[in-house]
């Protein structure tokens, strides 16, 4: 049981299908690790010797203290809570990394939360609208949030620094900011139907789909968004992601294992290295873990991430 808990200090991903709340998956995951890892075998509980009150052997009625061996409660395993997971999905989180979602739209209506399920507002005509011309409104979108990239990565452009990081691709807000795009194309164009490909920061599925609606208005027009599927959450992608049918402890553990190097050279890169990095302090954290053999917590990941998203 120790060695199956301390090798869950990480951060791993599942697929989160459509329409399935992320603390649902995540309470079924929770439920799955504990009942695999409380029927892990450990060893027997150690031995104490305890003085119990007893009725004398004389039946007087008298009650006397025999000594006798009892196991030592503290032994017994107890899941209390997940570990340094946590820890290294807030560091993750700071270094402020680009996610990839592919966003289908719909032209012809709109709706009151610009969702092909939403109520319906109005319908518009949109035989006008071409590829080229959906082109053109990313470009312009694109452009734009370039420079409120730029503005609120607090970066002299002019500088040896800025033009390393542009480099590396690491200009990025390294604090809270508006929803920013970074990149946008076109993936599929069929009217009435559309697909797009969208990099972007901070931002929200409302966000994406009120996005989806003003380039319909822009193309004089109306359009609401069919799907939003996120398809890489940083340095994880759709092939990290577990299926239902992988929510065990033995794919979980093996899933931690795969991703943790690209999980600590993107902490490294961002974040630094030296004693209060995030790297040096889950190497202590599972040094110190990892010897005992009834752990009291589950150094677990942290599942309410939905990373990646369907």
């Amino acid at each position: 049981m120790a060695a199956a808990a301390a090798e869950l200090a990480g951060l791993f991903a599942v697929y989160k299908p459509a329409g399935v709340a992320w603390s649902r998956v995540r309470e079924a995951l929770e439920t799955r690790l504990l009942r695999e890892l409380n029927a892990a075998p450990g060893r027997a509980p150690r031995q104490q010797v305890r003085f119990l009150p007893t009725p004398a052997a004389d039946g007087s009625g008298a009650v006397e203290l025999v000594a006798a061996r009892v196991p030592v409660l503290a032994d017994h395993p107890l899941v209390l809570g997940i570990g340094h997971g946590n820890k290294l999905l807030t560091d993750l989180y700071n270094c402020h990394l680009t996610k990839v979602y592919t966003v289908g739209g719909l032209f012809g209506k709109a709706t009151d939360d610009f969702s092909d399920t939403g109520k319906l507002i109005e319908k518009t005509t949109f035989d006008h609208v071409t590829r080229e011309k959906l082109e053109r409104i990313l470009a312009v979108i694109q452009g734009t949030n370039q420079k409120a990239l730029l503005m609120y990565s607090n970066i002299d452009m002019k500088t040896q620094e800025a033009y390393e990081l542009a480099v590396k691709g690491l200009i990025r807000p390294m604090g809270k900011s508006p929803p920013i795009i970074t990149a946008v194309r076109c993936l599929q164009f069929a009217l009435p139907e559309f697909q797009l490909e969208i990099h972007c920061l901070h931002e929200t599925q409302q966000y994406l789909r009120k996005m989806v609606h003003e380039i319909g208005l822009e193309l004089k027009s109306s359009a609401v968004c069919t799907q939003v599927r996120r398809i890489r959450d940083g340095v994880f992608t759709l092939d990290d992601a577990l299926p239902r049918t992988r929510w065990d402890l033995q794919s979980i553990r093996e899933a931690i294992r795969n991703c943790q190097l690209k999980v600590e050279t993107e902490l490294e890169t961002t974040l630094g290295q030296g004693e209060n990095s995030p790297l040096h302090q889950l190497d202590g954290y599972t040094a110190e873990r990892a010897p005992q053999e009834h752990p009291q917590a589950i150094p677990a990941a942290q599942y309410g991430s939905e990373v990646p998203a369907a």
